[in-house]
């Protein structure tokens, strides 16, 4: 599908919003009112012999334009038209490109047949095409990137493991004239990531770190990007149930958020240096799997005591975080991962848990968020969950000794790896719940929603 920037067009369908109250002024009024249209968000009516497409939304706020977008795109690619148009101007076209981009988005890879959408121009009409290129191509930019990590989440643990990703974040690398530097099992080793190592260790695949870099020449400022690369997650000997297995593809989901967050900056070219650390392992079973009641020495040299398997994200991110703190030194550090069902529990399916020590950061972190259409809520650190940690055997537990407050004594945990240096530099994302749906909501349709890399470039862009 084709989206251009046009003065003019003519296409076989123009899109048109209504609110209630421009609908009563509108002159097809009577028609849309004995079709039972009233406007309602996310309600669309088809005018035939008209040429319209009119599509309902609840007001103009670019969260509303998005999704209503969304839902055209949707219902367009079920018609036998081959060209729409829609008025854009500068207040909503970033809104409008992403509602087409991602509420267009489908996985077929796996399907034996696909239905291709007749569908193949969209047309957006806007009275001068200079004064909103640039914000278009951004959009687009954005949307692709989030697409990709999309792809990535989606494709399954038997395509995409350790060894695979690597190859994976390789072809970026060379794609977008980034860095790219591979550590295996041998280097994991050498650096004492016995955290990582030990999560991966019944898998037939082994662990990879991988660590990809954009460095402009005058860059404002650096940022270390940090990804739980869990490419399946069966919950090691603390096994996970059945249905919980189910949708695991999608533990990678904090990899592919850093993954889409770096190709989109690059491509961008903005004035900001990044660098994207992922953790890929695969936990699985096996007579050679780390167990409960094990104690790990964490690159940093802190021990862990192992009281669940399935809390493995963890362990793979504390020594991605101490070999990421000590590479590079950056002004701020952002890891992402689908850490804890927890999260989910507290703030429900479709919001972001974000947590860390600098509240002025987590509240221009809410605001990027916020103007990008993402939902993030922040968990607040205290030091009774802090006490829910302790090991009687080790420095630290990987899991609370009591069922409360999961998602942020996961947050907890980390928080104990980052260098005291860096405690006012670094968040934590716990995207649990809003990396992956099996419900379509908003932009997003089944499977992966690339949850961290719209609010990022955003977030980024305002840094510059």
């Amino acid at each position: 599908m084709k989206i251009e920037l046009v003065q003019e067009a003519k296409s076989d369908i123009e899109i048109v919003f209504l609110t209630k109250n421009t609908l009563t002024k509108n002159k097809h009024a009577k028609i849309l009112k004995k079709a039972g249209f009233s406007a309602e968000q996310e309600s669309s009516c088809f005018l035939y012999e008209k040429g319209l497409l009119v599509c309902g939304i609840e007001d103009t706020h670019n969260d509303n334009i998005r999704t209503a977008t969304a839902s055209a795109i949707k219902t367009l690619k079920k018609s036998n038209f081959k060209s729409a148009a829609l008025h854009v101007t500068k207040g909503n076209i970033k809104a409008v490109v992403e509602g087409l981009i991602l509420g267009g988005y489908e996985y077929n890879r796996y399907k034996s047949e696909t239905k291709k959408p007749t569908l193949k121009t969209l047309n957006l009409v806007c009275s001068n095409i200079k004064s909103l290129s640039k914000d278009f191509e951004e959009a687009v930019i954005v949307a692709e990137a989030t697409c990709f990590a999309r792809d990535i989440v989606n494709t399954t643990p038997e395509d995409i493991n350790p060894q695979t990703l690597a190859k994976l974040a390789k072809d970026l690398a060379k794609e977008n004239n980034l860095t790219c530097n591979i550590l295996k099992e041998k280097e994991l080793k050498q650096e004492k990531c016995n955290a990582m190592l030990a999560v991966g260790r019944a898998s037939r695949y082994e662990p990879h770190l991988i660590h990809l870099a954009y460095q402009p020449k005058k860059a404002k400022k650096t940022i270390t990007l940090v990804g739980k690369g869990l490419t399946y997650d069966a919950g090691g000997l603390s096994l996970k149930p059945a249905t919980s297995m189910v949708t695991m593809k999608m533990d990678k989901a904090g990899a592919c958020a850093v993954l889409g967050i770096i190709k989109a900056v690059s491509e961008l070219k903005l004035d900001v240096a990044v660098h994207a650390f992922v953790g890929a392992v695969e936990n699985m079973i096996g007579g050679d799997a780390y167990k409960p009641d094990d104690v790990l020495t964490s690159r940093s040299g802190k021990t862990i005591e192992v009281r669940n398997t399935d809390a493995e994200g963890r362990l793979v991110l504390v020594d991605v975080l101490d070999y990421a703190q000590e590479k590079v030194q950056a002004d701020y550090i952002f890891d992402f991962a689908t850490l804890t069902g927890a999260c989910m529990v507290a703030l429900g399916q479709y919001t972001t848990g974000v947590m860390g020590n600098n509240s002025r950061l987590k509240h221009a972190i809410a605001k990027a968020a916020g103007n990008a259409g993402e939902l993030t809520a922040s968990l607040p650190f205290n030091k009774h969950l802090k006490k829910q940690l302790k090991s009687e055997i080790a420095d630290i537990c990987n899991i609370s000794n009591k069922p409360f407050g999961g998602a942020i004594t996961a947050g907890l945990f980390l928080d104990a790896f980052i260098k005291e240096r860096n405690k006012d530099k670094w968040l934590h994302f716990d995207i649990a719940g809003s990396a992956y749906t099996e419900t379509p909501w908003d932009i997003n349709g089944y499977g992966g929603t690339g949850a961290g890399v719209r609010m990022m470039c955003e977030y980024l862009k305002s840094i510059q």
